[in-house]
């Protein structure tokens, strides 16, 4: 099971990230014709959690390249062994690949509304349909679940610490998110905010 933790986490993400962050965004780039990558690069408090975003980014790809270059260390450095058990790890592998694949759904969905980042200078549609009819954020709710499964596939205090300030950020960048779509689209998304949750379910 080590050995396939090892691989299978680091080829995730390098996948994770090309496929719902690079891919992605070159096909809505061609389509829009501009970069879709709109993340504000001032000193306001808004382009600051843009950073801290790219730097969790960073700083999770280098410790999941670490299994590859220094298996026997990473593996053991802050391990919660409680939790180390073929059961927990299987079922967090299962949570990233479920959610790479509702991911990557849910971008398609938005189509030319995909943005990495707040674009105040083009009027995105507001997408209600598919995966938008269970959750007003599918993608950040696809993120949140590949980050515990990713706890869960390897668990370590690190991981978790990954997990906890991911999560922080994407809630934060969604609230900022909701203030723009109620400027933008007023009474229409305060209806669909009614009647659909901010992830799933009461939340």
């Amino acid at each position: 099971m080590a050995d396939f933790i090892r691989f299978f986490i680091p080829i995730y993400f390098i996948l994770f990230f090309a496929v719902s962050f690079l891919g992605i965004s070159i096909v809505v780039a061609q389509k829009i014709g501009k970069n879709p990558n709109v993340l504000p690069k001032d000193d306001s408090a808004y382009a600051l959690i843009g950073w801290y975003f790219k730097l969790i980014l960073a700083a999770l790809f280098i410790y999941t390249m670490l299994l590859v270059w220094f298996p026997a260390p990473t593996e053991k450095a802050f391990k919660i062994t409680v939790l180390e058990t073929e059961f927990i790890q299987y079922a967090g592998v299962i949570l990233m690949i479920f959610a790479l694949i509702w991911v990557v759904i849910a971008q398609f969905q938005m189509k030319d509304s995909w943005r990495i980042g707040i674009d105040d200078q083009i009027n995105t549609r507001l997408i209600t349909t598919g995966l938008f009819r269970f959750s007003r954020n599918p993608v950040f709710l696809g993120m949140t679940v590949s980050l515990v499964g990713f706890f869960l596939a390897f668990p370590t205090v690190i991981a978790f610490f990954f997990s906890v300030i991911g999560c922080i950020l994407m809630q934060i960048q969604i609230r900022l998110e909701e203030e723009h779509l109620l400027k933008q689209h007023g009474q229409i998304y305060l209806e669909y905010k009614m009647k659909v949750s901010r992830m799933l379910g009461l939340y």
